[in-house]
């Protein structure tokens, strides 16, 4: 299965290559592409959420300042000062709106030698035994690795988009649900670490540390027997969104998350169009387990660039994913009631 490195320069490729073969409206080839200073594509105008009561209850602009937060902490790689500030700053806030927050910490192998990581899980009570696991990893990728496409004098990689995005967007989405008191089932919300690679992603598993060690932790328990969907968030924020259907997630579930979108009027952004991601929701797929990455990777030129920056993320595309989000929960209370 394609990594993200290998289905975005193949995106890249195409595109030009069609582009010089016939294109003759004037729009640009991908030279935006991660490596390419992006500038001149970033938004002009800001584009601000849509009410609450028109998003199923979620707040966009909530979304976007738990992201902002998290960007001020700065680059947040495994094992930093910033990430365990960014820790300390998501049990606080999952406190705060009465979850129950798990915290593993464990030790990962990786080709610059055992890192400490650590996964924080907020759960929202349900009345029976099933699970439905959202996730959300909020470590950022390492000012050194060689997969940092450094496009202006500063190195640091804040990652408003990859991942404060998805992490603000899961905090909105707690806030909402650890309130619920008679939810069929129990929803956890993971906030994993360590999915960026730290030299290679292909290379002796060199990537989604976290939710493999959330997967194995709850095979272990017995409790992945109870999760009846898993639902991935990842890099959901950006101005002109357009998510594709993962290939490799389940289909059944891609299909509710789109059938959804349709529904809320989110054809737009919820594109009838295939992609093929390597992300961690395979850490779950692989364990049979369904499971479904909502993300837009390939048409975002800022990505593992230092121009992933938090003028980038759209509190409108927050709202938008956060809706589809609730509802397609909705549908799953509903179908495994």
């Amino acid at each position: 299965m394609p990594r993200k490195e290998n289905f975005i320069w193949a995106s890249a490729i195409i595109l030009v290559v069609t582009c010089c073969a016939g294109c003759s409206h004037g729009a640009a080839p991908f030279s935006a592409v991660a490596g390419a200073t992006a500038t001149s594509a970033a938004p002009q105008t800001a584009e601000p959420a849509p009410p609450p009561s028109q998003t199923g209850g979620f707040d966009g602009a909530k979304a976007y300042d738990y992201t902002a937060k998290l960007v001020s902490f700065g680059p947040r790689p495994p094992a930093s000062d910033a990430i365990h500030r960014t820790q300390d700053y998501l049990r606080t806030q999952l406190q705060s709106f009465g979850c129950q927050v798990d915290e593993d910490d464990f030790h990962a192998q990786t080709p610059i030698g055992e890192v400490a990581m650590k996964n924080l899980v907020a759960k929202a009570p349900g009345t029976g035994q099933g699970i439905i696991l959202l996730l959300t990893h909020y470590d950022t990728l390492r000012n050194q690795s060689p997969r940092l496409k450094t496009t202006a004098a500063s190195s640091d990689f804040v990652g408003a988009n990859d991942a404060g995005s998805s992490t603000g967007l899961m905090l909105e989405i707690a806030q909402l649900l650890c309130a619920k008191k008679d939810q069929p089932n129990s929803v956890w919300m993971a906030f994993v670490d360590g999915e960026e690679a730290f030299v290679d992603w292909d290379s002796n598993n060199d990537n989604t540390y976290g939710s493999r060690q959330l997967a194995a932790k709850m095979a272990a328990s017995g409790e992945l027997k109870r999760v009846k969907a898993v639902m991935l968030a990842d890099m959901i924020g950006p101005y002109n969104l357009r998510i594709k259907k993962d290939q490799n997630s389940t289909p059944w579930l891609t299909d509710l998350v789109w059938k959804n979108a349709l529904k809320l009027g989110y054809k737009d952004y919820f594109v009838s169009v295939s992609s093929g991601i390597s992300d961690d929701h395979l850490s779950f797929t692989r364990r049979n387990v369904p499971s479904v990455d909502i993300i837009d990777l390939d048409d975002y030129p800022y990505w593992h660039t230092t121009e992933d920056t938090i003028d980038k993320v759209s509190p409108r595309s927050l709202a938008i994913v956060g809706h589809v989000f609730l509802e397609t929960i909705n549908d799953l209370q509903k179908k495994f009631r």
